[in-house]
């Protein structure tokens, strides 16, 4: 499976990966809801299972992605955005996406 990210997201997950929080875990992104020809996401620290794949990024980040929601989650564009508010933007330009959903 692929994964792209952008620079601000890269920047982002690194610190999150070196808070306490994270605890040695990986980030996880995750099909919150199905609806249509799309699917929203988020991400959320976890530990590999027998189900994922270790997806490395081309900024150095690896992310899980559970191999049975691969339909969903190949593909996958993480963004983050400072502008018009804070946040991760995902989508799937693979799965017909229109229009933006702010995670």
């Amino acid at each position: 499976m692929q994964v792209k990210i952008n620079r601000n997201a890269a920047k982002i997950m690194k610190k999150m990966l070196n808070d306490e929080e994270s605890e040695g875990k990986m980030l996880r992104v995750i099909v919150t809801e199905v609806h249509g020809d799309h699917a929203h996401y988020a991400l959320q620290f976890d530990h590999p299972t027998e189900h994922d794949e270790i997806v490395k990024t081309d900024k150095g980040i690896d992310l899980l992605l559970d191999k049975r929601d691969a339909e969903y989650l190949d593909g996958v564009w993480i963004q983050f955005f400072y502008v018009p508010e804070e946040g991760f933007v995902i989508t799937n330009p693979k799965k017909g996406f229109t229009g933006h959903h702010h995670h």
